[in-house]
């Protein structure tokens, strides 16, 4: 419920702050006061648009914010349209972009004014206004399959989209695997072939080197352990006279020893060592090959081998292409099924809500003027499966007696519309998901006599169940209101200044008196405390 709405620099308001309440809140005044603009001015905090040429004259920027109260809780919305700094848009406090806004707006208020595009006529609201609460239930139901449905066929045209590069793929990854499984790998080959290629690149050198050190060790006249045995029977015979050197007899002993352990792993080494260019060639062979792998598939035998063992998983999972891709179709086909048998269950439900809604909407068009006017919620059933089912809703309406039934949107006149928007209204006020606060911007005109006090009648059964801001400049409906706010305008210092003044019970008799009569003699000030009187019953009578 919109609770307060402070207007500044906005058109002709210089400063105001109006206070709405529950019920029917009516706006009344003169021509050019300032009605439409304090309507407009409400437009901005729901995100219509908004330009510098709404700023008055002579101010920087206008301002326009709205406390509502939504299940206990207050939201102030504020916005700020400037000539030279940046706009914004606020909502308690923190910035919202402007389209956020629009959707905030149309779940906070619903406007419908004159030459507006309502609401109404839009397919979402013709099912928000038939989907009772069954209805909804077998929706929610159907959402979850169509969404189900959907999110598999997408997968599946996915999948059949990319048939043939699946198959491409295949064909890549089996000559991968043949390539890399040609080779017969073993973990840590590429290390010890290295090692072997090294080796042999160097036999000759190594060769030379191992036989040079057994000669120097023990193959020469004047080898190493020869010399070693020598001297150790030098100190043998030194012993018999004096064992200081006995320590050192000791050492030479143990060093003659590790020598003689030394020269036996050479020669051994020496005795194993042959050398096959042969060999070699097969071994470089071998390197070229593993070193083809290491560029297409890693920089080692190890990680070669984890890719072959990917590309095997792969290639599973493609062979089992076709049997997904058949799988994943009974699984979209029954999806779909489920989804038509719900879609055509819902269709059965609309059909007999629309035809219920539209025999109640159809006795209020007619109560409100249009006696041989025709409505019609028309539900069709369709083949597409969409978000809301499997049919369309339009509504139907004719005026005039032997014409034919049409969609509303191309045969109703403005006036007419706004008609069969209140007659729609009326009929759906207790049951409807909508805005809690509902505008009716001079619904009245063109109306009079019974036709305006049934409308009049109208607008505040609405009201019982939602607020409403009306401006009218009937007496009829003004007498309904639970709150009464007059437009003013005067000039100050030479310039027009709106005001809005909040009602008391006298003032709403002279304001109801000059709306009905134009003026305030004795006989229209009993005319109006009559009005208000009699519109107090049929409110009680209604609650």
């Amino acid at each position: 419920m919109l609770k307060t709405l402070t207007v500044e620099n906005f058109a002709l308001i210089e400063n105001i702050t109006v206070e709405f309440g529950a019920g029917l809140n009516i706006l009344t005044g003169e021509t050019g006061a300032g009605k439409s603009i304090l309507i407009d001015a409400l437009g901005t905090i729901l995100g219509n648009r908004a330009g510098v040429n709404q700023i008055r004259k002579g101010a920087d920027y206008l301002r326009v914010s709205a406390t509502f109260n939504t299940d206990g809780e207050l939201l102030t919305i504020e916005r700020k349209i400037s000539r030279k700094a940046k706009n914004s848009v606020t909502v308690n406090g923190k910035a919202m972009t402007l389209s956020a806004l629009k959707k905030l707006g149309a779940n906070l208020v619903d406007v419908h004014g004159q030459n507006t595009n309502l609401a109404l006529l839009r397919t979402e609201n013709i099912y928000k206004l038939i989907d009772d609460e069954k209805i909804s239930e077998v929706l929610e139901r159907y959402q979850r399959l169509y969404r189900e449905q959907t999110a598999q066929a997408k997968i599946l045209d996915e999948k059949n989209r990319t048939r043939l590069e699946s198959l491409q793929r295949l064909d890549f990854l089996r000559w991968q695997e043949k390539e890399i499984s040609a080779a017969r790998l073993k973990p840590n080959e590429d290390v010890k072939l290295d090692a072997e290629i090294k080796k042999l690149s160097h036999a000759e050198k190594i060769a030379e080197n191992i036989q040079g050190s057994a000669h120097i060790l023990n193959d020469s006249d004047e080898d190493i352990l020869t010399g070693v045995a020598r001297v150790s029977k030098n100190l043998a015979e030194v012993a018999r006279y004096d064992d200081k050197l006995n320590s050192a007899r000791k050492l030479l002993d143990e060093a003659e020893i590790l020598l003689r352990e030394v020269y036996e792993e050479i020669r051994d080494y020496n005795d194993g060592l042959e050398f096959s260019p042969e060999r070699l060639n097969k071994l470089q062979e071998r390197a070229d090959v593993i070193f083809k792998l290491k560029q297409k598939y890693g920089g080692t035998v190890e990680e070669i081998l984890k890719r072959l063992t990917a590309i095997k998983k792969e290639i599973s999972a493609t062979e089992n292409f076709e049997s997904d891709v058949a799988e994943l179709q009974r699984t979209v086909t029954d999806l779909e099924r489920q989804a038509r048998i719900s879609a055509h269950e819902l269709f059965l439900l609309r059909q007999a809500s629309a035809k219920s809604l539209s025999t109640l909407i159809e006795r209020e068009v007619r109560r409100l003027g249009m006696e041989q006017a025709q409505f019609e919620i028309e539900v069709t059933e369709t083949e597409r499966l969409t978000a809301n089912g499997a049919d369309t809703a339009d509504i139907l309406f004719c005026a005039n007696v032997g014409e034919e039934m049409l969609s509303l949107s191309k045969v109703v006149s403005g006036g007419e519309l706004s008609r069969v928007a209140l007659a729609v209204k009326t009929v759906s006020a207790g049951r409807e998901n909508s805005a809690p606060t509902m505008i009716f911007d001079e619904i009245d005109t063109g109306l009079g006599g019974v036709t305006a006090k049934i409308v009049a009648e109208c607008i505040a059964k609405v009201a019982r169940n939602r607020q409403v801001l009306c401006v009218t400049h009937l007496a009829q409906i003004a007498s309904m209101a639970d709150v009464h706010l007059q437009i003013s305008k005067s000039e100050i210092d030479g310039r027009t200044i709106t005001k809005v003044n909040p009602l008391d019970e006298s003032e709403r008799i002279k304001e109801i008196s000059r709306m009905a009569s134009g003026e305030e003699s004795l006989v229209s000030l009993k005319n109006a405390r009559q009005m208000i009187s009699s519109a107090a019953k049929i409110k009680s009578l209604a609650s």
